[in-house]
């Protein structure tokens, strides 16, 4: 059985500002790590995600799926009240993280040089869409507009369309950077004792991702084409047919050409043919090779090819959709499911993906809105109600959610 002080993270506090979806992920990834995360949220309204949609048990998916394992409690930062309790949770924390819009902590006193006069060893992360300086600062910056901005949905999709991800790959960059960053600050606070201001971009990450067609774009002078399901810099891969449906075939190198013809579709004279020997070659003759093993791999059914593949060691995947993962037989096989709790009951929920032989990592409950503020008050000798209602200065919107 785990024990809380086997955790990773045990003993470490994180106040979180948070909405959506990229200071969310960063902080439940902490919270499965052992962290104690408070979850500030507005009085009677709460992180907005919670209203997206009433998909699971009459709850949001997004906030079921980024807040298990924290604590709520229920804020005005607009009064002198909200305010005093958020400056005595952040002196008792180790993390402070926010992502409202630019300026906004700073504007309610809860910014990274008034939190660490206070408290110099203090980690405080601030994630924004564009950073702190610019002409893009004050911008929106949901997650569509900034795959746009990017450049990322110019890579995606099809020639024809254009197209986002199906999940918020801006968002979920931002958060895991803002994750790392702050275990690596911790992780310095530990030998030096020094705290750190940390500032996380949602444009910033995502161009960091664009390395593979930046480089393109800078030296060999070109745009990386919308490919669907191929890749710009290798061949054959795509989706090939079979008699009853299609296998994704990814050939990384010489080799795997080799096994693929010679092995799999039996046609050991495409090996060395001059035409298609290296990768080189077989991106440039792009159509005609993949016509060519189209025409192949219409002679197996699915199953039976996607083995053989399996066998001679060739990458190949089917084309499930989300139902075909949440049966998959390998998540089965290595135990992967838990129930979490939540307001509305039990939902089946996967182990957080980083696995400690040693130690099961926690998927704690989702909490309803400020179900934990009487007990958090009363831990800061704190007591009695905080202020109901919000104004102007608290409806900062957030720049970083879903689009």
């Amino acid at each position: 059985m785990t024990e809380p002080d086997d955790l990773p993270l045990a003993g470490i506090t994180v106040v979180a500002v948070e909405q959506a979806v990229a200071a969310p992920l960063a902080t439940r990834h902490l919270a499965d790590l052992g962290a104690r995360v408070i979850k500030i949220e507005r009085p009677g309204e709460g992180d907005f995600a919670r209203a997206y949609d009433a998909s699971a048990h009459g709850q949001a998916s997004h906030f079921v799926w980024l807040n298990r394992g924290k604590e709520s409690i229920e804020l005005d930062l607009g009064s002198d009240r909200g305010r005093e309790v958020a400056l005595a949770l952040a002196d008792r924390a180790d993390v402070v993280i926010s992502n409202l819009a630019p300026g906004a902590m700073d504007r309610l006193g809860l910014g990274a040089t008034a939190l660490r006069a206070r408290k110099h060893d203090l980690v405080v992360v601030t994630i924004s869409g564009y950073g702190d300086a610019g002409p893009y600062t004050h911008r929106k910056a949901y997650d569509m507009l900034v795959q746009a901005e990017s450049g990322l949905c110019s890579v995606t999709g099809t020639p024809e369309t254009a197209t986002k991800t199906g999940v918020p790959v801006s968002d979920i960059a931002t958060g895991m950077y803002a994750l790392s960053s702050i275990e690596a600050a911790l992780f310095r606070r530990e030998r030096t004792g020094r705290g750190a201001t940390i500032e996380v971009s949602m444009f910033e990450a995502t161009a960091e991702w664009m390395g593979h067609p930046m480089y393109i774009r800078m030296y060999a002078d070109r745009q990386v084409g919308r490919m669907g399901l191929s890749h710009a810099s290798i061949c054959p891969y795509d989706a090939f047919p079979t008699r009853d449906g299609q296998v994704l075939i990814g050939v990384q190198n010489d080799r795997g050409w080799a096994a693929l013809v010679r092995d799999v579709l039996g046609r050991p004279d495409l090996v060395d043919d001059e035409r298609y020997a290296t990768n080189i070659d077989r991106v440039a003759r792009r159509a005609e090779v993949d016509a060519l093993i189209g025409s192949l791999t219409r002679g197996f059914d699915s199953v039976e090819l996607a083995d053989l593949l399996d066998g001679a060691g060739v990458p190949a995947a089917r084309l499930n959709d989300v139902a075909e993962l949440v049966d998959h037989p390998q998540l089965d096989a290595r135990d992967r499911w838990r129930n979490v709790q939540t307001p509305g009951g039990p939902v089946r929920g996967l182990l957080p993906p980083m696995t400690f032989t040693d130690v099961e990592l926690p998927m704690g409950a989702v909490p309803a809105l400020g179900e934990h503020t009487d007990t958090i008050l009363a831990e800061l000798g704190l007591r009695g109600p905080t202020p109901d209602g919000t104004n102007d200065s608290t409806r900062e919107d957030t720049h970083h959610g879903i689009a």
